[in-house]
């Protein structure tokens, strides 16, 4: 039997490597544990971490793709953080530019929520602890 035992990373392709590098570690607080240039491929490779945990690799390449659609693209939907207050993340994400989306509450779990676009337009939700 096939046995996982966590998330060990999510991978991300940027248009703006150096916009979304700014977004992910000045802004989200990721800590950048590698980053790398890989001339061959003319791309940038940047592991990222919260918390002492590994959890985001931030790619970027020529001329990469666009979106198909927001959020309903086949595929990856959204990134969902978890925080401890979710009026301070949202009143500190829009003190930072960062145009966000209304607290709403989860139907089901009662839990506050909202969610803001990184700079490729990927949807981010945060979600109440």
């Amino acid at each position: 039997m096939l046995q996982i035992n966590k998330i060990h990373h999510i991978a991300i392709i940027c248009f703006d490597y150096k916009k979304s590098k700014h977004f992910y570690t000045e802004i989200l607080g990721f800590k950048i544990q590698r980053e790398v240039y890989r001339a061959e491929r003319q791309s940038y490779k940047l592991d990222l971490s919260v918390n002492g945990l590994y959890q985001i690799e931030l790619f970027s390449f020529p001329n990469p793709p666009a979106r198909a659609s927001l959020p309903e693209a086949c595929g990856l939907r959204h990134l969902a953080f978890e925080v401890n207050n979710i009026k301070q993340t949202r009143d500190y994400l829009m003190s930072r530019n960062i145009d966000s989306e209304e607290i709403r509450v989860d139907e089901f779990t009662d839990k506050a929520f909202f969610f803001i676009s990184d700079p490729d337009n990927l949807p981010i939700e945060f979600y109440e602890k």
